[in-house]
């Protein structure tokens, strides 16, 4: 078995990072990142309007150039070695594509419409269709469509974006033959039959996102679809009625794929799923232990045995799917829709004044850019930590870009309370990862209060490995023991764990999880002494998201 490896691959929202593995221990042979060139260039976004488009060509570049510069650094003869690949990616994120399954920006006259590219998972332009999808999906006409999505349909799903765009732009829906998911679309087009009639959907995608569920005979009827809106009609007939795990092969590596790549034909590809699914994995989530991706956003995930789950639905989460994580398991999603952009939205506030006045103490060159919104989050931090909690601190609801969990509303804002004249920088700064850590609660508590029990918290991204700041106060908020996943790729290394299960090297995904999991690096204790202020801020928390969900509404 040590000579046999697979690839993990894993497209973020800014990038896309291959990394090799070696099956029999999960140690990272190679690995390499690629950023998506026009993404960086900020083309065919707007985010005035929470427009977020992705051209497919940054995916199969980015894609390819990563893979090749991971074998590149890798022994020589590495190649022959790999036996699988599975991918990784946001979601959702659906595009448009023609009979043959490519994806419209991908001809002409298409190559420059947003509309006719990804739409990225954090794309909000769909929410009066969300809401429209709510109001169908509850009114009794029907069965109720969102009771395996937490009972609440998201603008950032598939249907609400597919009925956006094709309202929106006519030549679009007149071209669409079908619309696939980027985890399903690049392991499709990697073994070379993209065919949306034919190839295996994604579990994950479709019934977190699609409203897919055995119960419902697959998607929602036509019936549902073309009350909705008609423009909907024929569309359930061009998608699909069955969905597959992830450590089932979507097939083998085309010879064009085999080619370009230098890797054999014989390379099995995994059904592709989303980052945070395959990330919790690659973590090593067990049942009831809640795997967080902290970094931007988060994404919650939680297993739990079929036959303790039963027929009990969650409400207010963002989907509960049999082996949407792991086959054979419950697998439960929820989430905040902002966390670290939280912190980068208020250090760019402050960068405002200090762009040209900051100097780095060691170049002497002004810090600019990114850069220099790290180091103000690094010297809030500082600040921030050494001061005591109150009843007086600051209360923030996290809400910046919309709520994802409990219940999502994309249409809420953030707030800041208990400001006053000597409220400063590092009071506001903490008073906004309180906020975020108040969220993370929130989350905790709708499982719990519905009879889902919490017994463990594994955290891993780029907020869990940097910031031990916000790692202590979310585990002082919640009362729980947070471990952090040793490895800086657990998404990537979660793909690995599928494609060594779906080239057949392990039977289970368990096997590989047990086998080529990393351990974790370090537990952040609760304090247990700032537990009585917490509950009384997190109540101030509770009473305020209240009054700017009410206010809003009316």
């Amino acid at each position: 078995m040590k000579d046999q490896c697979v690839i993990g691959v894993d497209f973020g929202t800014d990038s896309v990072r291959s990394v090799i593995i070696n099956s029999s221990d999960g140690s990272e042979i190679s690995s390499s990142v690629c950023y998506y060139s026009r993404w960086k260039k900020g083309d065919y976004c707007d985010s005035g309007k929470n427009q977020f488009r992705q051209h497919p060509l940054d995916y199969i570049e980015g894609m390819e150039s990563s893979i090749k510069q991971a074998l590149a650094s890798a022994p020589a003869g590495i190649a022959g070695a790999i036996k699988g690949i599975s991918v990784d990616t946001t979601g959702s994120t659906p595009v448009a594509v023609d009979k043959t399954g490519i994806p419209l920006s991908m001809n002409i006259p298409f190559t420059n419409d947003p509309d006719a590219m990804f739409i990225l998972w954090k794309d909000h332009t769909a929410v009066a269709e969300a809401a429209e999808i709510n109001e169908l999906a509850h009114s009794g006409t029907y069965e109720d469509y969102t009771k395996y999505v937490g009972g609440v349909y998201s603008s950032e799903w598939f249907w609400a974006k597919l009925l956006h765009i094709i309202r929106k732009n006519k030549s679009v829906r007149e071209h669409a033959f079908s619309w696939v998911e980027h985890c399903d679309w690049v392991s499709a087009m990697l073994t070379g039959n993209t065919n949306p009639l034919t190839i295996k959907r994604s579990r994950c995608a479709a019934g977190h996102k699609a409203m897919w569920h055995p119960s419902f005979g697959g998607l929602p009827r036509k019936e549902f679809l073309e009350h909705l809106d008609p423009l909907l009609k024929g569309i359930r007939g061009r998608l699909f009625d069955h969905t597959f795990t992830s450590d089932v092969p979507m097939g083998t590596l085309s010879s064009e794929w085999a080619s370009r790549l230098g890797l054999s034909p014989d390379v099995v590809i995994g059904v592709g799923a989303f980052d945070a699914h395959m990330g919790a994995v690659g973590a090593e989530i067990e049942p009831y232990i809640l795997s967080k991706v902290m970094g931007t956003s988060t994404c919650d995930m939680l297993i739990a045995p079929n036959k303790e789950i039963g027929d009990k639905l969650i409400a207010g989460i963002c989907g509960q799917v049999d082996g949407s994580i792991i086959p054979g398991m419950m697998g439960m999603e929820a989430g905040q829709s902002a966390f670290g952009d939280v912190y980068a939205w208020f250090a760019d506030v402050l960068a405002w004044s200090a762009r040209c006045l900051v100097l780095d103490d060691n170049t002497g060159r002004k810090i600019e850019g990114e850069k220099l919104s790290a180091y103000i989050i690094k010297e809030l931090s500082r600040e921030a930590e050494i001061l005591i909690p109150s009843e007086q601190s600051i209360v923030s609801l996290d809400w910046m870009n919309g709520r994802r969990t409990p219940y999502a509303n994309q249409e809420l804002k953030g707030a800041l309370l208990e400001l006053n004249l000597g409220s400063s920088a590092a009071k506001i700064f903490r008073g906004l990862v309180e906020g975020t850590a108040f969220g993370a609660k929130k989350i905790v508590d709708c499982f719990q209060t519905q009879g889902v029990p919490i017994k463990g918290v594994i955290a891993l991204g780029g907020v869990a490995k940097k910031s031990p700041f916000v790692m202590q106060i979310v585990a002082d908020v919640l009362g729980i023991p947070i471990r952090v996943a040793k490895s800086d790729q657990a998404c990537a290394l979660g793909a690995a764990m599928f494609a060594a299960t779906a080239s057949g090297i392990y039977k289970k995904v368990e096997d590989a999880r047990n086998k080529m999991g990393n351990g974790f690096e370090t537990t952040y204790t609760p304090n247990r002494e700032r537990a009585g202020i917490y509950n009384k801020l997190y109540k101030k928390y509770e009473q305020a998201g209240s009054f700017v969900e009410q206010a809003l509404h009316s």
